[in-house]
């Protein structure tokens, strides 16, 4: 048997500034993971121009990479 509750939050015009609140911690937090995102493509793309890999070699760093971040995400949920 599961334990559920349903709760009913009603909002108003006094919650507006926890709303937007919310709505800006919710954009920071993409512009955090957008940025780490473009860190990492950008390491990845001087390692196979340094490394000078071919683009058998680069496919499969980048499918390493994939998979790293696959279990970073799952290790957050």
């Amino acid at each position: 048997m599961r334990n559920i509750e349903t709760r009913i939050t009603k909002t108003g015009p006094d919650d507006a500034g926890l709303n937007q609140m919310l709505t800006d911690a919710r954009m920071e937090e993409r512009r955090a993971r957008a940025a780490a995102m473009a860190a990492r493509l950008d390491s990845l793309a001087c390692h196979i121009t340094l490394r000078q890999l071919n683009h058998v070699e680069a496919a499969e760093l980048l499918r390493i990479a994939a998979e790293n971040i696959q279990n970073e995400a799952q290790e957050i949920h």
